[in-house]
């Protein structure tokens, strides 16, 4: 009896223990799920705000990027902690990428933000959506265009933006860095307490696999058979 007496608290104990991860672990899902919808939110404004100024590399990498918060989206409600980890992982990417971005437009080193090649793959000569369409920037033509520019271009003075384009950009990409850096703790957070939830699983399962068993009751009755007689 003292036995059973104890198995019953180790697994009332248990079930409190599990309660409480599993309360834990709904609040790091919803606080992970809101960094999934800021992330995507983000994203798709960025991913048209670069469709509009053809930037293909970004165009190409934030599609990556959507469809990896999906599958991360995926992965923590269908407690996949490969997906979330999959997930955090591409985060680190995508943060280096944003690095990269914030260094163009801030021309480190040698790199050039009038270079055609890193972002447009030297497909057009189009410049960030943010160059003509800033806060407070007056677009004016020149005519007639100088003979170096191309026939199926416009020749255009840009004045009175209230930010220069690279600073808007910049001010993207540090967004997207504090996004991500968010979803990756929180990743990192819920793919341990999925961790813990399936070790406590495995506990329970063996706890009662190899508990205590109470005592058989056998039968001690035999059959004789019986004569009647005549």
């Amino acid at each position: 009896m003292r036995r059973r007496g104890e198995k019953n608290e180790d697994k009332e104990e248990m079930r409190r223990v599990g309660e409480r991860r599993k309360s834990g672990r709904e609040r790091a899902e919803g606080a992970q799920a809101s960094v999934y919808a800021n992330n995507t939110v983000s994203v798709l404004e960025r991913q048209v705000i670069d469709f509009l100024g053809y930037q293909w590399a970004p165009i190409l990498t934030n599609f990556l990027h959507i469809i990896v918060v999906i599958l991360g989206l995926f992965g923590t409600i269908q407690f996949r902690p490969r997906y979330v980890t999959g997930y955090a992982a591409w985060l680190v990417v995508w943060m280096t990428w944003n690095v990269f971005i914030i260094c163009f437009y801030l021309e480190v080193g040698d790199l050039s933000r009038d270079s055609d090649l890193v972002l447009t793959f030297n497909l057009s000569m189009h410049r960030s959506w943010w160059m003509e369409n800033g806060p407070g920037c007056r677009v004016t033509p020149i005519t007639p265009p100088p003979s170096w520019a191309p026939e199926d271009h416009r020749y255009i003075s840009i004045s009175g933006c209230l930010m220069d384009f690279q600073f808007i950009e910049v001010a993207h990409s540090s967004l997207q860095i504090l996004l991500a850096l968010m979803g990756f703790i929180y990743a990192c957070y819920v793919v341990k307490l999925i961790s813990e939830e399936e070790d406590s699983f495995d506990f329970i399962g063996g706890f009662d696999s190899y508990g205590y068993q109470g005592p058989q009751k056998t039968s001690h009755l035999q059959l004789q058979p019986m004569y009647m007689s005549k």
